[in-house]
């Protein structure tokens, strides 16, 4: 009995730890070779355009930053079709994780529904007793006990605080 609200507390955190790698992958963008030489080839060309100033090489300078529009409209669809694929592959597993997540609840309240998480004395819960715990406290410990939805309710408020405070690259 004295390990239950442990190992709910464990479980809780390793989906909160889950969803939260998740979400620092997909913000995490990285550039590929194509990218990075398109970008290269704009910025040659802009350079390029800029250095001719003068009326004779106008029509070269237009050309050239026409060149540049046209790189920097190729730039932008690889990076909507590898936004497309990031986002789907988010969603997939953030579904999957979602379902799990449910699952696993589900059969810790049908665990515990019957039986108390654990048992605490009054002055632990001051001031949110009557919320985290079952009528009345035990008449021959004094101890109150604590039901499995209002447990699993702090220690997903817990664990998602805690996990936002880690730092982004111990996920990487």
């Amino acid at each position: 009995m004295a390990l239950r609200p442990f190992i709910t507390l464990f479980v809780v955190t390793a989906f909160q730890v889950f969803s939260r790698y998740l979400e620092i992958l997909t913000k995490k963008e990285s550039a590929s070779e194509e990218q990075i030489k398109l970008k290269q080839e704009i910025n040659q060309l802009l350079k390029e355009a800029s250095s001719l100033s003068t009326p004779s090489t106008f029509a070269q300078a237009a050309m050239l930053k026409r060149k540049a529009a046209s790189k920097e409209k190729e730039l932008n669809k690889i990076q909507e079709e590898k936004e497309k694929a990031k986002k789907s592959f988010h969603d997939q597993y953030t579904e999957s994780l979602r379902i799990a997540k449910v699952l696993v609840y589900s059969m810790l309240i049908w665990a515990f529904w019957s039986t108390p998480i654990a048992s605490v004395p009054q002055h632990i819960l001051q001031p949110f007793g009557k919320l985290v715990t079952w009528k009345s406290p035990d008449a021959s410990t004094g101890y109150y006990a604590v039901g499995i939805i209002p447990w699993l309710v702090l220690t997903s408020r817990v664990s998602k605080f805690l996990c936002k405070m880690l730092p982004e690259d111990l996920f990487v």
